[in-house]
């Protein structure tokens, strides 16, 4: 019998990893999953996720003897090592210059990265148009770069709250929206969100970005190896944190969520979820985390001291991501957790609800704890300053 996989995933399956905002196998993020004749559980708080256990004496290609654990032979790299290396120079220069080198042997980026651009003079763009049209490269680099209004909004306030999740909570519509069937998961007793409801933010323009950075992803990722699908074995689903140290927004996207059960190379079972995949366990799980950075704002005046980031993180198992990033137990499936990064406020999902034709539902937000009494509000989200 294959071994069980275990982190914080669906209301009612598992996936692949420690956290996540239920993703079905306690998916590669975790949950609790009954599947066949057994129950697996793993236990979970609404804002965090449980590790994920591994049980089996199936040979594997990456099997548990692999697995590296903690050394203090060299200088351990942190989240906010990584993020630092993401931002302005003054702090980039303050991460030790080896860990630095390996970690910048990490990123593979999917829009060029430069700390030196100058969002003093902004030249805005929106998302107005149909999303998913087609743009040109240096159009989706400068959306990457410098965001439309709402976004970069969002992103200051995100800062000069200190990093309070209420901030994002305060950017959603209340009004509660059923989550639907996504390619026949009801019938498969799959249940993808954390809860069985979501929210749209009020603003429009940030529902629309959300899409666009999930369709960013599906389409250049291939320049960097990583080749993803918009499904719900895939690429669904992101976690919108704020950075611990410095309150910047940013979303850790995971693909690759549910492989499919193979005897030889994946003999783990991630529940109701993991049913009907194809997807096949492979060397890309390496890339399977990808990360969001909106431009950082100054925290004592109106600049702008970062541009926007989008970059795939490889975990390879000879990489320091690999090493120091990614917990023991979850190296097998190469997952990064948002907590590590920051305080997680939201759960992205962008849902295929088309029968026989895709058909995507708008970025589908699952909220953590939010609370809408609105109480104590300092700012009302309005979408047009910067």
């Amino acid at each position: 019998m294959g071994g069980v996989i275990g982190g914080v995933a669906g209301r009612g399956s598992q996936g692949v990893g420690r956290g996540g905002g239920g993703h079905g196998w306690c998916g590669l993020d975790g949950g609790v999953s009954k599947v066949g004749g057994f129950t697996s559980l793993t236990s979970f708080t609404a804002t965090s996720s449980s590790s994920f256990f591994l049980n089996s004496k199936s040979s594997f290609p990456l099997s548990l003897s692999s697995l590296s654990l903690p050394s203090s032979s060299y200088p351990k790299a942190t989240a906010t090592d990584l993020l630092s290396l993401l931002g302005p120079k003054d702090r980039a220069s303050k991460v030790n210059s080896h860990e630095a080198r390996q970690l910048w042997s990490c990123f593979k980026f999917l829009v060029p990265f430069n700390s030196t651009l100058d969002g003093s003079s902004l030249d805005l763009r929106s998302m107005s148009g149909s999303v998913g049209g087609r743009r040109r490269e240096i159009e989706e680099n400068e959306l990457i770069w410098w965001p439309p209004s709402p976004v970069l909004e969002l992103a200051r306030i995100s800062v000069d709250s200190g990093g309070d999740p209420g901030a994002i909570h305060r950017a959603l519509d209340p009004t509660v929206i059923p989550v639907p069937d996504v390619e026949g998961s009801n019938e498969d007793r799959c249940e993808l969100t954390r809860t069985p409801y979501g929210r749209h933010f009020i603003n429009k323009e940030l529902n629309d970005y959300l899409v666009f950075l999930f369709e960013m992803i599906a389409s250049r990722g291939p320049s960097v190896g990583l080749n993803v699908s918009l499904n719900r074995y895939d690429l669904f689903h992101g976690h919108l944190f704020l950075a611990r140290d410095s309150g910047r927004l940013g979303i850790l996207f995971h693909a690759k969520e549910y492989p499919a059960f193979d005897k030889k190379v994946f003999p783990y079972n991630l529940g109701y979820c993991q049913s009907g995949s194809d997807l096949a366990y492979d060397s890309t799980m390496n890339l399977r985390n990808i990360l969001w950075l909106a431009p950082m704002p100054s925290n004592s005046s109106r600049d702008w001291v970062a541009p926007g980031v989008l970059v795939v993180l490889d975990a390879r198992p000879d990489g320091i991501i690999y090493r120091d990033l990614i917990p023991y137990y979850a190296q097998i499936v190469r997952t990064l957790y948002e907590e590590d990064f920051g305080e997680a406020a939201v759960d992205v999902n962008y849902l295929n609800v088309g029968v026989t034709n895709p058909n995507y539902q708008i970025s589908f937000v699952d909220c953590r704890q939010c609370d809408f009494s609105f109480k104590n509000k300092e700012k009302k989200f309005s979408g047009a300053n910067t």
